[in-house]
C-alpha cells in the first residue's frame, strides 16, 4: 500500500520486530512525530491510508481484504453542528462513545441521553437524516501484511445495520453469521466492498479462514494496547483524527428496522454444534456465483 518503492512489498521482519519508528526518526520528521494514528478513510469511494490526518497511500478497487482485530463495544454516535468543509478536520460539537448519552467532557451536549435528543429525530440532518450519526470504530490489519501496522476504520450507519443479502451484510449481520459458525471473526479473512447503492456504503463477506500461524498474530494483535487505542473514542482522538468529511446532503439514514435492536433472535445466538465452517464459505461463495 506504500508509494515508495521499496516499501511495496511491506517491512521484512528483521526490521519490524524490533521497535518500529524508533526516536532518531521521530527526531527529523518535525514537530512531535505526530500521533502515529494510521486510518482508513472511505472518502470518494476508495480506500485512503491515512496516517496523522495525512493521505499516505490510496487504493482505488472496489474491495479490500483485512483481518478484523478489534472493534469499539458499543455504537458511537457524532454530531457536527457546523457544515461540512472538504478536507477540513474539526472536533465533533457532541458525540457518545455508548450511544446512549453524551460523553461528559462534551462542552455542549445536545442532550441528557440520545434517544430523546433532538438532533436524533428523522429530519433534523438534511433530507429525512438525522444530524447525529451513527458510526463504530473498528481496526484492521490488511491480508497481505498481517504482521504489519493496524489501522483504524470508522464504519457509518448504512454499513453497520440492516441484513444484507447475497455475501453483501452489513456488520453487524456479518458478525452474526460468522457467530453462527462458533468462529470469531478475527480467525476469517473479511471483504470489505463499496456497496454501488449508496454512496460511502461498505459490505463485509468471509474470503477464507486463517492459517495457524496467522491467527496467532491476530489473537495477539487483538490484545495488545495499540488496538485497544485505535477503537476507543477520546476526546484527543475525537478532535484530531476524526474527519468530518462527508458531506450530510450524501448521507443515507439507515431504515427503522436497521437499527440496533434490544432483544436479538435467540436463533442468532445460539451457535450449531459440529459445523464446518470451511465448507460453509465455500457454500457461501457458490451462492454468491
Amino acid at each position: 500500500m506504500s508509494d515508495i518503492a521499496i516499501f511495496k512489498k511491506g517491512l521484512p521482519d528483521h526490521i519490524r520486530n524490533k521497535g518500529g519508528v524508533d526516536n532518531l526518526t521521530k527526531s527529523l520528521m518535525g514537530g512531535s512525530g505526530g500521533s502515529g494514528i494510521r486510518r482508513i478513510s472511505i472518502e470518494g469511494g476508495v480506500w485512503r491510508m491515512m496516517v496523522d490526518g495525512k493521505e499516505v497511500a490510496c487504493n482505488e478497487d472496489r474491495a479490500m481484504n483485512v483481518v478484523i482485530v478489534g472493534a469499539s463495544e458499543h455504537v458511537s454516535r457524532i454530531y457536527y453542528a457546523g457544515a461540512y468543509k472538504k478536507g477540513v478536520v474539526s472536533a465533533p460539537d457532541c458525540w457518545s462513545a455508548d450511544g446512549s448519552k453524551p460523553d461528559p467532557k462534551v462542552e455542549n451536549p445536545q442532550s441528557k441521553n440520545c434517544v430523546d435528543c433532538p438532533q436524533n429525530i428523522k429530519g433534523s440532518g438534511q433530507g429525512e437524516s438525522r444530524a447525529c450519526r451513527f458510526q463504530q470504530r473498528i481496526a484492521v490489519v490488511l491480508e497481505g501484511d498481517i504482521n504489519g501496522p493496524v489501522y483504524q476504520l470508522n464504519v457509518p450507519a448504512k454499513s453497520i445495520f440492516g441484513e444484507g443479502e447475497n455475501n453483501k451484510w452489513p456488520l453487524q449481520a456479518y458478525a452474526r453469521r460468522i457467530a453462527t459458525q462458533g468462529a470469531p471473526i478475527m480467525s476469517v479473512v473479511t471483504e470489505m466492498r463499496f456497496d454501488t447503492s449508496g454512496i460511502g456504503k461498505i459490505t463485509f463477506k468471509p474470503v477464507r479462514l486463517l492459517e495457524n500461524d496467522e491467527f496467532d498474530v491476530a489473537l495477539e494483535k487483538s490484545e495488545s494496547d495499540e488496538v485497544k487505542r485505535l477503537v476507543t473514542m477520546s476526546v484527543n482522538q475525537t478532535a484530531k483524527q476524526i474527519e468530518h468529511k462527508e458531506a450530510p446532503a450524501k448521507i443515507e439514514e439507515p431504515a427503522e428496522s436497521a437499527e440496533p435492536k434490544k432483544v436479538a433472535n435467540k436463533k442468532e445466538k445460539e451457535a450449531p454444534s459440529k459445523v464446518n465452517v470451511e465448507k460453509v464459505i465455500d457454500e457461501w461463495d457458490d451462492d454468491e456465483e
